[in-house]
């Protein structure tokens, strides 16, 4: 019987946590994944955080991998060394970080794999970065540049190109999701019976 537990278990946690088919298109997303839209419209009500801007931070981060971390560095270029960061899970958030959104949300049971928990975590930063840098939240480009080089680097962010291209590809990705969900947010709008 603990087999059989185990089993359906294991399929169930697989099943949700892999990676959708079109991480392209913002409307085959929540067509596989419901939970996923009522997480990401929760977080944009709770801090302000668009929905199109929410998933354009973690196709960049980890194309939706709830196992994504930075490749390990190698010495010289054959053997595996240390990862260059502690990034990990869907949003990509380092330790440090993840730890003091979870001590100021009182969220002690997040975790980086989950979806729920990497969409607010997402949605607390840019809400964090707002106040303290003064960059709306409807900003694509300059709060991933925030979100990449971190709050207090975030000035430096011009000596950096590698970053600067990256923040265009996200804005660029965030306004096809817009496009995208404005044809199908009122159909996700409507009530749907989840059995879990």
């Amino acid at each position: 019987m603990k087999k059989i537990f185990f089993l359906i278990f294991f399929l169930i946690l697989t099943s949700c946590s892999s990676i959708p088919k079109n991480t392209t298109d913002v409307c085959s997303i929540f067509s596989e994944r419901y939970l996923w839209y009522k997480h990401a419209k929760k977080t944009e009500q709770k801090w302000g955080a668009p929905i199109y801007i929410q998933l354009a931070f973690i196709k960049m981060e980890s194309n939706f991998d709830w196992l994504a971390k930075p490749e390990r560095q190698k010495i010289f270029k054959v053997i595996p060394f240390k990862r260059p960061s502690s990034s990990f899970g869907y949003s990509q958030a380092v330790k440090g970080t993840w730890e003091q959104y979870k001590k100021e949300t009182n969220n002690k049971l997040a975790t980086r794999t989950r979806f729920k928990d990497s969409v607010d975590f997402i949605g607390w930063y840019t809400n964090k970065t707002e106040k303290i840098l003064k960059i709306s939240q409807k900003d694509p480009y300059r709060q991933y540049l925030a979100y990449h080089e971190g709050w207090g680097n975030y000035k430096n962010y011009k000596n950096n190109q590698k970053v600067i291209i990256l923040a265009t590809k996200v804005a660029e990705q965030a306004n096809t999701y817009r496009k995208q969900l404005n044809k199908c947010k009122k159909k996700l709008n409507k009530n749907k019976y989840i059995i879990f």
